[in-house]
């Protein structure tokens, strides 16, 4: 099972890097920026039929649906994504729909998935299936915050989502918050190439954009706690609750 998810996860983050022209991953070269857009494109569809391949050697109906679904629904994500860039209408529901579609779901489905292969109850798989999806959610939050730091360990350059037009939540909360004069200075960082990297932090910081991103983190750890605490199994609770604090206060 854990290796599905890695392939479907790997194969997404391949195509991830063509649409976002990105040349760096986690601190190393892309696939896309080693060879070519066509060859990550191959690979990716490679990497997802291998993926494919093992969910069906499971012969289990429920875990090959809820597999696909999430596949489609994360390819959903990244088109829903699409139409975010240079948005700046966007609403938070809408962002909040895009860090499910791209993160949460991969992670509800890795645990559904693994919690009907071990044979849990009807309230085992619901909880953890709940757990996961929420730190999912707050992963992709987390991940958004981190890009808008002015020292980075994330492995990727800084502010690389503001340079690509990507609406995400420290731009939403700071626009909310700003006046008309601040409005127009964050949408001049849209797509900039060449950003005051301090001058742009100090902005987001000033209107709120970390803090109320940090809190909307903090909210989603406090519903997967919920779900935590639900789990009767001391060791999965213990595990989940450590992949909580681990997720919220990483630095990369």
């Amino acid at each position: 099972m854990a290796a599905i998810i890695e392939l479907l996860h790997t194969a997404t983050l391949v195509h991830d890097d063509v649409v976002d022209s990105s040349a760096i991953r986690r601190g190393n070269a892309s696939v896309n920026s080693i060879w070519t857009n066509s060859h990550s494109v191959l690979i990716g569809d490679y990497i997802y039929s291998k993926a494919f391949m093992l969910m069906v050697a499971l012969n289990n109906m429920k875990i090959l649906k809820e597999l696909s679904d999430a596949t489609n629904d994360i390819s959903k994500g990244e088109l829903i994504q699409l139409d975010s860039i240079n948005n700046i209408k966007v609403d938070l529901p809408y962002l909040l729909k895009i860090s499910y579609f791209k993160t949460g779901r991969l992670f509800e489905a890795a645990a559904k998935s693994g919690a009907i292969l071990a044979g849990g109850d009807r309230d085992y798989i619901k909880h953890s299936t709940s757990f996961s999806k929420n730190l999912g959610v707050l992963f992709q939050i987390k991940d958004d915050l981190l890009d808008y730091q002015i020292e980075s360990h994330s492995g990727k350059p800084n502010f690389q989502d503001i340079k690509e037009k990507k609406i995400t939540y420290p731009f939403y909360f700071a626009y909310t918050n700003a006046s008309s004069k601040e409005k127009r200075d964050l949408k001049d960082f849209l797509g900039c190439e060449s950003i005051n990297n301090k001058k742009l932090y100090e902005l987001v910081l000033k209107l709120g954009g970390l803090e109320k991103t940090e809190n909307l983190a903090i909210s989603y750890m406090k519903k997967a706690e919920i779900s935590a605490y639900s789990i009767k199994n001391k060791i999965v609770k213990d595990e989940m609750l450590n992949l909580l604090d681990k997720s919220l206060n990483r630095k990369k």
